[in-house]
């Protein structure tokens, strides 16, 4: 029976028969490639849905309050990047960021809320 080989260095397997990796260093290096892409594509999704939360926290401190688009945008906020939609009863959509909801009023103003 031919000696497995680290698929990350090649260096032959020593232990138990169902190793698959020389070292841990090996199985970490060789899993951060694997996933690389889809990490640094969560990661930059994450840190959109971060920074909106933080804009819409810091701009309602007592749980519902106005705000205009054109500031949030100043802010950074982007509107791409929610976590829901939830649209009521009477027919009110909101767009929620976690926890923290806004909902579109007339002109440009935003209504910003806690979901409960």
């Amino acid at each position: 029976m031919e000696t497995p080989t680290c698929p990350e260095c090649g260096d032959k397997i020593i232990g138990r028969s169902d190793k698959k990796f020389c070292s841990d260093a090996c199985r970490n290096a060789y899993n951060n490639k694997q996933n690389k892409d889809i990490s640094n594509l969560m990661r930059t999704v994450n840190n959109h849905l971060r920074k909106n939360y933080r804009i819409l926290s810091e701009h309602n401190p007592d749980g519902k309050s106005k705000i205009t688009r054109s500031k949030l945008e100043t802010l950074g906020f982007d509107f791409d990047y929610i976590t829901q939609i939830v649209t009521y009863k009477n027919g009110s959509q909101y767009y929620f960021v976690y926890d923290k909801g806004y909902k579109f009023l007339e002109q440009e103003w935003i209504l910003i809320v806690n979901k409960h």
